[in-house]
């Protein structure tokens, strides 16, 4: 790797480091909510996990290598997770009709047990760590040049 090349991965740590502390507050904290405030996670928070949770991963191993190129792989998680989130914050707000939604046992998608502290809507929480996620990896994208 040239000079330049390291230059370019050293700029780009910090938002790659604030994309992985996201992705690791966001997965502690539905950890939280579902072990030990018990509140049982719906179908789309469950698909959500299924992008969040790698990007902890894979965002921490790349911060800690100074790896600027990870943008590669952990944007198409953060834009999968995104859109999943999207779908469930317009069915939180009743934007899609009743009648789609995917939840058909246990905990509804557009329930108030999609709360947390007072009423910050799970699903808009998500939605907007993903689309953070997804900003910081461009922002690293744009600072490193491979």
């Amino acid at each position: 790797m040239t000079d330049a090349a390291v230059q370019a991965n050293r700029t780009a740590w910090a938002p790659l480091f604030a994309a992985w502390l996201i992705a690791l507050l966001a997965s502690l904290a539905v950890l939280f909510v579902g072990e030990v405030m018990g509140q049982t996670p719906c179908n789309l928070c469950w698909f959500q996990r299924a992008f969040m949770f790698p990007l902890a991963i894979v965002l921490g191993v790349a911060a800690l290598r100074t790896e600027g190129a990870v943008w590669r792989y952990a944007l198409p998680l953060a834009v999968g997770g995104a859109l999943v989130a999207g779908f469930h914050s317009l069915l939180y707000l009743s934007v899609i009709p009743e009648r789609i939604t995917p939840c058909s046992q246990g905990v509804s998608c557009s329930s108030a047990d999609m709360t947390i502290l007072g009423g910050l809507p799970l699903p808009m929480m998500a939605l907007t760590a993903f689309c953070a996620i997804a900003v910081l990896l461009l922002v690293t994208r744009s600072r490193t040049s491979t």
